[in-house]
């Protein structure tokens, strides 16, 4: 009986806009030839169809924090500055929807100081690590039904040792329905 007096809210981002595609500016190479017949548009929209484009991004109230000051994840499975972020396209009555998700690694890590770019370190061990890993998982695969997981990490500086106690996690979780891939940013910047 007290939904009435509670104001949902989010701390994020919100963007809506429409857009319009306008295809006569081809190149020669999409042109057709002189030989082919003109073709007529069955539709106004398929001419210049417009698209109306939102972005939704929601950060998660759990363990929400600054950068270098809020890492890893918690004994309940949340990890540090969660956010998702939704894609949502309307065009001929259809209307498409893709969400990212982003968040600290889901282990149990620091960075301590105040200097740019700490070193990294594990606060508990493989072992301590695995109840909390799965149930971060446990509830992405209930929202999300299957993952693919995109490790960005470097993988071969400072940030290596976090990258590999992610990868040994996702090993010992062993569930068909998550994807991994490292993606070393590093090597292609």
């Amino acid at each position: 009986e007290v939904d009435f007096w509670i104001i949902p809210i989010i701390q994020g981002f919100v963007q809506i806009e429409e857009l319009v595609v306008n295809y006569s500016e081809s190149s020669d190479d999409d042109k057709s030839s002189p030989e082919t017949p003109p073709q007529e548009s069955t539709c106004v929209d398929d001419v210049h169809p417009t698209f109306l484009v939102a972005l939704i991004s929601r950060r998660s109230r759990h363990r929400a924090g600054m950068r270098y000051k809020r890492r890893g994840v918690d004994k309940n499975g949340n990890v540090a500055n969660y956010v998702e972020t939704e894609q949502l396209i309307h065009v001929h009555n259809h209307t498409l929807s893709y969400i990212q998700t982003r968040g600290s690694v889901p282990v149990f890590w620091s960075q301590v100081g105040y200097r740019y770019n700490p070193r990294p370190r594990l606060d508990k061990s493989e072992n301590e690590t695995v109840s909390c890993f799965r149930a971060h998982f446990e509830e992405q695969l209930k929202n999300y039904k299957k993952q693919v997981i995109i490790n960005l990490v470097d993988q071969t500086g400072r940030e290596k040792i976090i990258g590999d106690a992610y990868l040994k996690q996702v090993l010992l979780y062993n569930n068909a329905n998550l994807t991994y891939v490292s993606f070393d940013f590093h090597e292609h910047w």
